[in-house]
């Protein structure tokens, strides 16, 4: 049994006060739970924002969405203290797949943890004796439908506000500041409960302390499977759904014990799925525009006043609202002009995919899984090394829209926060506030292109082919054969599955440059050869005016990553060669490019002494060719010698390189092959 003198409203509203429980509405434990974490500065596309650690815990956290999170704190936190957004529904529009629902649900997951910890929780009461009234048969007892808080009671003691914070204030000795805190969350009891206060009243005869001997404080129950607290509310189709399921109904059950036929109670809120979520919950509607119109109207109803009403009985709720629509239902809701005031109602915010390449790989992980694979025989399946790169490069390709000042790999690049050639983050920012200015939503940046769950298709259709299983590995060329499919069978409008097609193409061909990589890392049996080139061509022409350099042509500099001095020689023959590649031909070019370079290296070394230039793909493609045409005359040679094992120099050449592949550069032999195989051929060259 538990101790009653922990469930009287007395002792609970002792606990509020000392700070050992809390009393608040839904939005302000939202903000309190998301502001408690740290903050951190980011820059995204050229502009700074916030990103609320949060939302970055645990194993399947939210990738990105940096735009739409702080909309929605802004929201929650406006809410909270008490702005025009406490009487709106914030609504995530967008594409399929692009994380809406898992950003909804990770929220209530999080709230959910949150509410576990002894001092968060929430508490509701239930009136107990209920037999001696007479009017309630078998009942004895009754917990609050919608889980008010027990100080909502305390509040609501008597039948005026000012006797009731009298009382608080005499009996338990509470600030008049306190006071004035706890009535900012003022809200009237619910029909039931306070018909049935009222009840208790008139069998005490008006005496508070025997009225409270009828009031028990309970915990809220968090199980998810309940809804309580968090609770999802799915767009059912027109026929099955109706207002019962969001508000509840007439219980003929409580009719057989309730001979009073003015009872509230008479009605079971808790068959609704909003009651549920009403003592400071989160009720998510999930597509919400796809209800029927009937159904839309009862929740402009419920986002303007925060009640349950039936029949002309009111019960307030404190819950805050989520909802989610895709493009095509929100767009058909906005044509029926009539059903502005809803629109009115919400708060908007348009979702896009992900279009940071780098942070894709995260999602890509997603959607392969976690778990090691198996063939369809039962052997373990093993991964390309270049199959997250392969699939995320290809799919943020897709999301990233045509613009006239920057190529798609620019834009790719500068998205990701990357250095692309002369091109700044100023010139992308540019770039999608005026692709931000159209009308049409899908005409704005990253709001069209593959969703996550094409990403999970072609993971499947890989897995299903049988070159897949006979290989018992998840080569990395496949995903671009894979993704084909995808395209031409998921994706309806021809202009898109053109432009999708078409971003296919570059992003084969950049995988064929870091297969021009791995291939020379290979061949210099070290996983890093490429990294430790490119850094040599930048150290090189950082050193080349320097004073201290002798006829030896030596140059000493720190190394900024391990703090030593160390000697370089500056060889001119090979800037030259790399600046060949890259088609710089006259001094001033080099000169120009060398001081971009330079200017890259000061900006990027003092925050990141780890930076590489392993983004700068031409740099990395340039260096690659020289290093390869300087060591084995030409790649054509090292494809000759690859594609022909006639003689036995070219075989030992063949197994040395399969060889590093397989224990330094984590291929399988299968993919290793292939991926020879791919490198001889010529497809995919740009």
């Amino acid at each position: 049994m538990t101790d009653p003198k922990n469930t009287s409203l007395h002792a609970h509203i002792l606990a509020v006060k000392k700070g050992e429980r809390v009393f608040e509405n839904a939005f302000q434990s939202v903000s309190r739970m998301i502001l408690e974490k740290d903050i951190n500065k980011v820059t995204v596309n050229g502009k700074s924002t916030f990103d609320f650690t949060i939302f970055r815990e645990g194993k399947k956290h939210i990738i990105g969405m940096y735009d739409e999170i702080n909309s929605f704190v802004s929201f929650v936190k406006d809410a909270s203290q008490g702005g025009s957004s406490k009487e709106m529904a914030f609504v995530l529009v967008g594409e399929p797949g692009n994380g809406k629902t898992f950003l909804v649900e990770y929220l209530c997951s999080l709230y959910r943890d949150f509410l576990s910890r002894p001092k968060n929780r929430k508490y509701t009461f239930r009136f107990t004796n209920l037999d001696r009234i007479g009017s309630y048969g078998a009942i004895r007892m009754i917990e609050s439908q919608t889980y008010e808080d027990p100080m909502i009671l305390a509040l609501n003691l008597f039948e005026s506000k000012s006797e009731s914070m009298q009382y608080l204030a005499k009996k338990c000795k509470v600030s008049d500041a306190t006071l004035e805190t706890w009535a900012e969350n003022y809200r009237p009891l619910g029909a039931c409960s306070a018909y049935i206060w009222n009840d208790i009243r008139t069998l005490c005869g008006d005496d508070v302390e025997a009225m409270l001997q009828c009031v028990e404080i309970v915990p809220v129950p968090l199980v998810e499977s309940l809804g309580t607290v968090t609770g999802k509310y799915p767009a059912k189709d027109k026929i099955t759904s109706s207002a019962v399921d969001l508000l509840g109904e007439e219980s003929i059950q409580r009719l057989l014990h309730i001979t009073d036929t003015n009872n509230p109670y008479r009605f079971d809120l808790r068959r609704g799925a909003l009651a549920r979520v009403a003592g400071g919950g989160i009720h998510f509607s999930d597509e919400i525009y796809k209800n029927k119109k009937d159904l839309v109207q009862v929740y402009l109803g419920i986002i303007q006043n925060r009640t349950i009403e039936i029949d002309g009985y009111r019960w307030p709720i404190d819950t805050l609202i989520i909802a989610t629509s895709n493009n095509s239902e929100f767009n058909r809701f906005l044509a029926e002009k009539e059903e502005a005031p809803i629109i009115d109602r919400c708060r908007i915010c348009y979702v896009s995919h992900n279009t940071n390449y780098r942070q894709q790989r995260d999602l890509t992980a997603y959607a392969i899984g976690n778990e090691s694979k198996t063939t369809l025989t039962g052997n373990v399946m093993h991964q390309d090394p270049n199959l997250n790169y392969a699939a995320s490069v290809a799919v943020v390709l897709t999301r990233l829209p045509r613009s006239e000042k920057l190529t798609p790999i620019e834009t790719m690049k500068l998205a990701a926060g990357e250095v692309a050639g002369e091109k700044s983050l100023k010139t992308l920012a540019e770039v999608i506030d005026t692709l931000n200015q159209e009308h049409d939503i899908t005409k704005r940046f990253g709001q069209k292109g593959l969703g996550q769950r094409n990403l999970g298709r072609t993971m499947q259709l890989m897995l299903e082919s049988s070159e897949t299983n006979e290989g018992k590995c998840m080569f990395a060329y496949d995903v671009f054969t894979a993704l084909e499919r995808v395209i031409l069978d998921y994706v309806s409008e021809a202009a898109d599955r053109a432009k999708f097609l078409d971003d296919l193409k570059i992003a084969k061909g950049l995988y064929r440059e870091r297969i021009m990589t791995e291939m020379f890392n290979a061949y210099m049996d070290e996983p890093l050869a490429i990294r430790k080139d490119v850094l040599n061509y930048v150290n090189m022409i950082i050193g080349i005016d320097a004073e201290n350099l002798g006829v030896d042509r030596m140059w000493k500099y720190k190394n900024p990553q391990t703090g030593e001095l160390q000697a370089l020689k500056i060889d001119e023959r090979y800037i030259d060669s790399v600046e060949a590649c890259l088609g710089l031909k006259i001094r001033e070019q080099k000169d120009s490019f060398r001081t971009s370079i330079r200017k890259i290296y000061g900006q990027k070394i003092s925050v990141n002494p780890d930076y590489d230039f392993m983004d700068n793909l031409e740099l990395v493609k340039a260096v690659t060719d020289v290093r390869l045409k300087s060591d084995i005359a030409g790649a054509g040679s090292l494809i000759g010698a690859l594609a022909n094992r006639t003689n036995e120099e070219n075989q030992k050449l063949y197994d040395r390189m399969i060889d590093t592949m397989l224990n330094k550069l984590g291929y399988c032999v299968t993919c290793a092959q292939k991926t020879i195989e791919y490198f001889c051929t010529q497809v995919d060259e740009n």
